[in-house]
């Protein structure tokens, strides 16, 4: 599986003279922040288009064959890929819609606080489950109040959460529960509980023997719940390490490490979470484990917005599975 989207915003810290200076929020900016014509954004964005549509492609004539195993390889594949376009496009669209609505929720948070960022970037890369790496913004001035990091932090969970409900639903729908062919043999996918829920109201309890055949669009559904729970992970500048530091301020260093500890213990568990701890372990090295500080470190967040982080921890609930993939499992349910 494809490296699951992150942030990596540029943060400083605020020099000693803004501390001494002011222990009140810092006023927004007169002037709107100017964007540039998004021309690398355009062309990131049409080329994760094309790798996503591949990937849909593949997804499309899995579920085709109801689990049969298929080895034939067109003569033309060109012409061949051309004229299924139309059939990858489920997954396209549906992974592009939750990745880009969770970005531009952070984009549209900075942009009501002036901050300036940048729109998002998309990762184009020819992998066969997700065709990208994710998407991220890059945020390139400094943060001063938890309110704002909190806001701008917990908006592109929340976006993308609304988008992916209705497409795990249309997902669910769309595809079928299947017997599976005598010894067969493939990847095991570990689903959120959220995704078990919309199943089992749809299809009910699975038979012995069967399995739920997933819809392109279901996939997308899949990968963009599995992404919002790695985004929630309250580590560092992840979108959960920036909820943390809001709410519990420098204490919550201790959580960052904790979780860092619980992904090494998953990925002795499971292989699927080794890529990811690697990744997070070299976030952390590289902009350290202290989240930036705020003018207004000690200052504790209203009511409201705590809810929103209890808001965010069930999302984190329901869009998590402790085994994401299994590359080398057999399915053989």
């Amino acid at each position: 599986m494809g490296i699951p989207p992150f942030e990596t915003p540029e943060f400083r810290f605020p020099t000693d003279e803004t501390f001494a200076a002011s222990r009140t929020p810092v006023p927004l900016a007169s002037e709107p922040v100017r964007q540039a014509w998004p021309v690398r954004h355009i062309v990131l964005f049409l080329l994760t288009l094309v790798t996503t549509t591949l990937a849909g492609i593949g997804h499309y004539e899995a579920f085709e064959s109801n689990f049969a195993a298929s080895t034939q390889i067109p003569p033309d594949l060109w012409q061949y890929y051309l004229s299924r376009v139309p059939s990858g496009l489920w997954y396209a669209g549906g992974i592009l819609a939750i990745l880009g609505t969770h970005e531009f929720g952070h984009y549209y948070a900075c942009r009501h606080y002036r901050v300036d960022a940048s729109l998002p970037y998309f990762l184009p890369m020819p992998l066969f489950l997700t065709g990208t790496l994710g998407a991220f913004i890059r945020i390139r001035q400094p943060i001063y109040t938890k309110q704002q990091i909190f806001d701008i932090g917990i908006a592109g969970p929340i976006a993308g959460f609304v988008v992916a409900v209705p497409v795990l639903v249309a997902g669910v729908l769309l595809s079928r529960v299947t017997a599976l062919p005598p010894g067969f043999e493939g990847l095991e996918l570990g689903e959120p509980l959220l995704f078990q829920a919309v199943t089992w109201l749809v299809w009910g309890a699975t038979p012995e023997g069967y399995s739920l055949n997933m819809h392109p669009l279901g996939f997308a559904a899949w990968f963009g719940l599995l992404a919002t729970a790695l985004n929630l992970f309250p580590i560092g500048q992840l979108d959960g390490g920036h909820i943390a530091y809001a709410v519990l301020g420098p204490r919550s260093l201790v959580l960052t490490l904790g979780t860092v500890l619980c992904l090494i213990g998953l990925s002795f568990t499971s292989s699927s979470w080794i890529v990811w701890t690697v990744l997070t372990i070299g976030m952390l090295l590289l902009f350290g484990p202290r989240h930036p500080r705020t003018i207004d470190e000690e200052v504790p967040i209203d009511p409201a917005r705590r809810w929103l982080a209890l808001f965010a921890v069930v999302m984190f609930v329901l869009c998590f599975t402790p085994a994401p993939i299994e590359p080398f499992a057999l399915v053989g349910k």
